[in-house]
This record gives C-alpha cells, sequence and structure tokens, in this order.
C-alpha cells in the first residue's frame, strides 16, 4: 500500500453535520477516519441523533458514541443558558455580531425566524464545546441548517470554518439557506465536482470563487474487488436511499422488461427509506417479486460484500451529487448505469466504465441493462476501465491528503 505523504501540523478540527453518522453517509464517515490516520484530531459533532437503523455496523457505532449530538446537548436549560451567557461574558462583541448575523441571514417569516433563533441556540451550544475542546478549525458537509449553525458558530468563537458542498438539495434553495453569505465567510470550500463548484460560483460574488476547491470524496480501491468474480449469473444491484429522487420505480419498470429475456436474472435493492413499502408493492404488481431482494440499510463491508457478488449497479437518479457508490461499483469491477444528472459523467464515461442515460427515460434504461445482460464480456472490460477510473482520480488518500493541506493553510 502506498504510505500517505506526510501532513503538517494541524490542531484539533470539529466535523459538523445534520446527522452523523448515518447510514446513507458513509463518506463522511470514511474522510473522518481518514483524517485521523493522518494523525488528525477530528471531533464529530452532529445537530440531531441519529436513529439506531443508521448504525448498522461497529464503527458507526463507534462513531455515534464519541459523537457530540448539539440538539441534545441544547436541551438542558443550564447548559443553553451557560454556554450563551459565557459566550456573551467572554466575548460580548462577537456575540452579539453573532447575533446580528443571525437576524441578517434569516429567510423571512415568522416561522423561519424562529428557525433561525433555534440555529442561534444551537451555536452558541457547539461554540462552547468547540472551545472546551480545543478546537482550531470547524467543517460543516452541507450548507444548509447544520451550515447555518457552523456559520454562526464560527462568528461567535472566530474560529475559522470551511464547508464541503454536495447538492443538489442546496442548489435548489441557494437563497433560503444564504449560500452566498455562507461561502463569503468561509475561509475555503470543498466541492465535490465541477459541476458543483460551477453552482457555487453561480449563487456566490466571483470575488469568492478563489475559495472554490475541487475535492473528490474517494474510496479505499483495495477493499473492493479484492476477490476473482464468480460466473456470471445476470445480478444487478442498487445501493441508496430509498427515496423519490433515487428513481428506483424506473428500475423494477426496466427489470421487468427484461425477464423474457433474461429469466434467471436478478435485483437486489440495499437501503431503505420512506418509498421502500410501495417499492415492494411494485415488485409484486409488477410480478417480479420473486427475482427482487430488499434488504434494508446495510453497512460499509456488506455493501462490498454485495458488489462482489453483483454483475452490475444500477442507480436511476433523478438528482445527485457525485454518488460514491457509483465509485463503489466500479472499484468493485462492475460496470454502472447511471442517469445523466449533476457529476455522474466526471465519473462514469459512458460506453467505457458504463452507461449514462437520460432521467426519467426508462426505455433505454431497460435497453441498456438488456445490453449488459447480454454481454458478460462488455461487463468485465467495463468494470477494468472504472476501476482504473476510482484508481486514478477517486482514491480517499489522496483526497484526504487535500483536505488535510487545506486544513493547514486556511484554505
Amino acid at each position: 500500500m502506498t504510505k500517505l505523504a506526510p501532513q503538517p501540523q494541524i490542531g484539533p478540527i470539529a466535523y459538523l453535520t445534520g446527522e452523523y453518522p448515518r447510514a446513507t453517509d458513509t463518506f463522511i464517515q470514511r474522510e473522518v477516519l481518514a483524517l485521523r490516520g493522518l494523525g488528525i484530531t477530528v471531533n464529530t459533532c452532529s445537530i440531531r441523533t441519529t436513529a439506531a437503523r443508521h448504525h448498522v455496523g461497529e464503527v458507526q457505532r463507534s462513531e455515534h458514541a464519541q459523537t457530540f449530538h448539539v440538539q441534545s446537548a441544547a436541551k438542558s436549560p443550564t447548559r443553553l443558558l451557560g454556554a450563551h451567557i459565557g459566550a456573551l461574558i467572554r466575548s460580548p462583541g462577537r456575540w452579539l455580531a453573532a447575533l446580528q448575523l443571525a437576524w441578517r441571514t434569516s429567510p423571512p417569516g415568522l416561522r423561519a425566524n424562529l428557525w433561525q433563533a433555534f440555529y442561534f441556540a444551537e451555536a452558541g451550544v457547539l461554540a462552547r464545546h468547540l472551545q472546551e475542546n480545543g478546537v482550531v478549525h470547524l467543517h460543516n458537509h452541507s450548507a444548509d441548517s447544520s451550515g447555518t449553525v457552523a456559520m454562526l458558530a464560527s462568528a461567535m468563537t472566530g474560529i475559522p470554518f470551511s464547508i464541503t458542498l454536495h447538492g443538489p438539495a442546496i442548489f435548489y434553495e441557494p437563497k433560503w439557506w444564504r449560500l452566498d453569505e455562507k461561502i463569503a465567510r468561509a475561509c475555503f470550500v470543498v466541492c465535490i465536482s465541477h459541476f458543483c463548484r460551477s453552482q457555487a460560483m453561480l449563487f456566490s460574488d466571483q470575488t469568492h470563487w478563489h475559495k472554490l476547491r475541487i475535492v473528490h470524496c474517494g474510496v479505499t480501491p483495495a477493499v473492493y474487488g479484492t476477490t476473482p468474480r464468480k460466473p456470471f449469473l445476470g445480478h444487478v444491484c442498487f445501493v441508496g436511499r430509498l427515496d423519490a429522487v433515487k428513481g428506483v420505480p424506473l428500475l423494477l419498470e426496466a427489470f421487468a422488461a427484461t425477464q423474457a429475456r433474461h429469466p434467471t436474472a436478478r435485483l437486489t435493492i440495499a437501503g431503505d427509506g420512506p418509498a421502500r413499502a410501495a417499492l415492494e408493492t411494485q415488485a409484486q404488481t409488477l410480478g417480479i417479486a420473486n427475482a427482487v431482494h430488499f434488504t434494508g440499510y446495510l453497512d460499509e463491508i456488506a455493501v462490498a460484500t454485495l458488489l462482489e457478488a453483483s454483475d452490475m449497479l444500477v442507480l436511476p437518479s433523478f438528482a445527485e451529487g457525485l454518488p460514491v457508490v457509483l465509485m463503489e461499483a466500479l472499484a468493485s469491477l462492475i460496470p454502472v448505469i447511471a442517469t445523466q444528472v449533476a457529476g455522474v459523467s466526471e465519473l462514469v464515461q459512458d460506453g467505457v466504465s458504463g452507461f449514462i442515460v437520460q432521467p426519467g427515460d426508462v426505455d433505454t434504461l431497460a435497453l441498456r441493462l438488456d445490453q449488459l445482460l447480454s454481454d458478460p464480456a462488455l461487463c468485465v472490460a467495463m468494470g477494468a476501465a472504472g476501476r482504473r477510473k476510482v484508481e486514478a482520480e477517486f482514491d480517499i488518500r489522496a483526497a484526504v491528503e487535500k483536505l488535510a493541506a487545506l486544513f493547514a493553510q486556511g484554505g
């Protein structure tokens, strides 16, 4: 294994997300662990406490146990008032400036103002936690409500903050979440793809574009594709949250359309979410329930095992950032079928490592699925090409070294 490059000394940093750890966001967990592997102390913070169903492995249970939960702490009146009174006494100018910032950046409406007051309250609790733990830099994944708390805590303490932007949701409501203000105040902004950076440029002032740095999410290629491929069985898989945005109903339709030509093919759907019951019903209605298996959430190791046993992965999403599961699949030497959304084409090379189809186009999706199910040799060739792409551009080691340099240099 290639050794990680020596890193400059960096004081304790904190990672803040809306929910951590979460089964659907293992890429953040992977990033945290890789930074710790460089010798950096990473204090994980989560606005909300994740439900037990998200703690699907020992690593996630361990991360949950050592994560600071802001809302839980803020429910203690003594802790909440103590945090804000302490901040006001310690630095009244900063506390008042943070309060003014909260008011100035609040979305319009009484309800939005009330939520902004909650974020300000949470920021005080987070600020105290950061100072008590000697944190010198705060990093936020996403820029929605948790990004607001990060911005306000930074203003209250003087601790610099940065953001990783993923999309797509944040780009639907950039004015509501004051993305312009967050980019302006952050010392740097990590964008996971060129597409993501272009959207950040669209919603920020040109004077801040130099802060927008592309750092891909990544995987550890050595974890995937470690065993010889099994005989081709026509095993299709999907991994992700079972929600409307993922387009899984189209996958079920496309898979049903291939059944006459590929009666022994099977489909594994790994994940959970609000659409699961409807999807299970749809599989019954389409007459493919015997060929479709719903697993629920899987931990990182179980996902890797599933990919080892699969012949291809399909991700028919209507919106994405740059899906890490595609990296995992390609690293596992299997082709992917994905939709032409956001930064997907920066990872998947159409006709080389898989196929890209237009979102919502179930006929083309079925056609490409049939093409891969009919051609095991093509699957092997595409899988090998995808593996090379991931090794060259989406290795987590390279990503965290870039991040560590940004943390050390302040952008």
